[in-house]
């Protein structure tokens, strides 16, 4: 009775905690390990379901509104969107070790100056790429498509977008280090409310005033703005009305450039931004020979990604579960208790995941049909087959994105790097190509949904297993090096 209670109240921590009472009854789960690991992934994975709902229905909107050439012009800006992700998820990860070692440490007093330099770098990294998209953007997208009017759509939005790149990637620090401090309620509440407004937007800018892409981008850029406001006002008067207290004021006259808690940040992000970007950058040539198979099947794979992201959402709770909770068992300089936070979230991940899968596919058509008016439209079979191969590949994504996490609160975050690496550019990309130019044909585009997960999450399980990153993990403690106030 009380799991049905929990469930029928907050049904995602009700999921999570059913996969955790049943690995229990087999040993492998532990009941307080799996009630805080549920406390701190479902806002976050709430947060995930409703930005990437947000990006699904951005393409929905652009789909119905102007048809698939829309879909693929925005499909194609959106690695360049990415690149946003990939520098800023870096700089955060290197936020939420340093917040939740020192977090767990009891060491308050530094955790200002590890997000005013968190801070400096995500706005120093992302501001050159913004300067990119808004002088090249037609330039860049003729990079990976020759169809005149997919370039006209997809360069429209690219060069709008830009002007948020800097904004999303503080966004990202500012949720890490909310969740650095065991409270994720309150990145939820901000960064759902602002997905929820891009989604409002987006609906006046396009159908109202039939602004097309150009209303997309410039929904998604504004409710980037108000989210970066609200977060620096929630760590300065350390309130927002409806979150938790943060622990300690951060002071915005404090140091920025603290070089000692700068060098942790880039030791411990840039693998982080280069597993990120591995993903992003490979989206280019991906993106450019899935053209091969003409524009129908470049709108399928855009609205299968889309698809795929919301899939992946439960990712995004466990990851960042797993790096707050491994972070705060180092800081207490319990190694043990980390291996064990580390390997049972990562069994909640595949249980969940593994529910999420087996509904999609039962539902993959009409998901599908959400992104298309027209019952003809040739996109629809090919996107709900590619489906059906997100749904085999989303299980072994599971143990990747976890894995990941917990490694990144370890400050051992180069294997996933590596693995990220070669499951994209060693064999996705290359069974892509195969698919274009052999009798492989689709087959190609199915198997390196696989790839893309399975390869890493064999090797990042591995690196786990071998204990190697407790040793990692001692330089970055808060008494290895603590940053200035």
């Amino acid at each position: 009775m009380l799991a049905l209670a929990r469930f029928l109240s907050n049904p995602i921590s009700g999921v999570i905690v059913a996969v955790g009472s049943l690995l229990g009854r087999f040993g492998l789960a532990d009941r307080e390990r799996t009630e805080r690991t549920a406390e701190l992934a479902w806002p976050r994975i709430v947060t995930g379901i409703a930005r990437m709902s947000k990006n699904a229905v951005d393409v929905a909107m652009v789909g119905i509104a102007i048809g698939p050439l829309a879909i693929a012009g925005v499909g194609f800006a959106g690695p360049f969107w990415g690149l946003a992700f990939s520098f800023g998820g870096g700089v955060a990860a290197g936020s939420i070790a340093l917040v939740s070692q020192r977090f767990g440490a009891d060491r308050l007093d530094a955790i200002g100056g590890a997000v005013r330099s968190s801070v400096l770098l995500a706005v120093v990294l992302t501001l050159p790429l913004t300067a990119l998209y808004w002088l090249f953007p037609v330039e860049l997208l003729s990079l990976l498509t020759d169809n005149p009017r997919t370039i006209e759509l997809g360069s429209a939005y690219l060069q709008i977008v830009g002007l948020g790149v800097p904004f999303a990637a503080l966004n990202l620090v500012g949720s890490r280090v909310y969740i650095g401090v065991d409270d994720a309620w309150t990145p939820m509440v901000i960064r759902s409310a602002g997905a929820i407004t891009n989604v409002a937007l987006n609906a006046v800018f396009i159908f109202v005033l039939d602004m097309g892409v150009v209303g997309a981008a410039l929904g998604t850029v504004l409710s980037n703005v108000l989210v970066t406001a609200t977060f620096a006002f929630g760590l300065v008067v350390r309130q927002i009305p409806g979150t938790r207290q943060f622990p300690t004021c951060i002071s915005p006259l404090g140091t920025y450039a603290d070089r000692g808690t700068i060098r942790d940040i880039v030791e411990i992000g840039l693998p982080v931004a280069g597993r990120n970007s591995v993903w992003t950058v490979a989206q280019f040539p991906m993106l450019a020979i899935v053209a091969l198979y003409g524009e129908f099947v470049v709108a399928a794979y855009v609205i299968a990604r889309r698809i795929w992201g919301l899939m992946n959402t439960p990712g995004w709770g466990f990851g960042l579960a797993a790096s707050s909770l491994v972070g705060q068992q180092l800081g207490a300089e319990d190694e043990d208790r980390a291996a064990a936070y580390g390997k049972e979230i990562t069994r909640l991940a595949i249980g969940t995941y593994l529910v999420g899968g087996i509904l999609t596919a039962l539902l993959a058509e009409p998901i599908v049909r959400l992104f298309v008016d027209d019952p003809a439209n040739t996109s629809i079979p090919i996107a709900v087959a590619l489906v059906y191969a997100a749904c085999l590949a989303i299980v072994p994504q599971a143990i990747k994105a976890t894995i990941a996490g917990a490694l990144d609160a370890t400050g051992d975050t180069r294997w996933p790097f590596y693995s990220q690496a070669l499951g994209m550019v060693g064999v996705a990309i290359p069974l892509v190509y195969l698919g274009a130019v052999t009798p492989l044909g689709m087959w190609g585009l199915y198997l390196s949904f696989v790839a893309e997960s399975t390869i890493p999450a064999a090797i990042n399980y591995y690196r786990f297993a071998t204990g190697k990153w407790r040793a990692i993990s001692r330089e970055y403690r808060p008494d290895a090096q603590v940053g200035d106030d």
